[in-house]
């Protein structure tokens, strides 16, 4: 198991997007986390909607980042405690939000940490594929070992 300096072990970082996958992949790694005495980083990432230009006339204006940002905290917070309180003494969950594409994010977190879960599919675009695009990268790329958890 991997170690910080200090020795405690690393956390066990979980993609979150709110999605039925997402939400088995907190529950799957909160239990792999009470076996293992380690903490639980639910982190989801959020982006800047794309935006194409307009040849003319008004352009639509876009919320202040902070605005997404919050709006993806909210959103972790409450997946989280919908998680937990379904669960009998869940551990502690330290919440991450990130600005970035979800791989970026989700490798970017998995640099510091001892395993990396994240549920077979999210709210992509793509619903009857069997692997989504962000696990699929991570299971590639991933600087860690990756769970993916199955679509309940």
């Amino acid at each position: 198991m991997a170690q910080h300096t200090d020795k405690k072990p690393w956390p066990v970082v979980v993609g979150v997007d709110g999605s039925p996958c997402s939400q088995a992949a907190l529950r799957w790694a909160l239990a792999q986390a009470e076996l293992s005495g380690s903490a639980v980083e639910a982190v989801a990432a959020w982006q800047y909607p794309e935006v194409y230009g307009y040849s003319y006339g008004w352009v639509p204006s876009m919320p202040d980042g902070g605005e997404f940002a919050k709006t993806a905290e909210r959103a972790l917070q409450e997946t989280v405690a919908t998680v937990r309180d379904q669960l009998d003494d869940p551990a502690e969950v330290a919440i991450r939000v990130a600005e970035g594409h979800p791989v970026e994010v989700m490798m970017d977190a998995g640099r510091n940490a001892q395993l990396l879960v994240l549920g077979s599919r999210g709210h992509g675009t793509f619903t009857g594929i069997l692997l989504g695009s962000v696990s699929q990268h991570c299971v590639q790329h991933a600087p860690c070992p990756v769970v993916v958890v199955p679509q309940p």
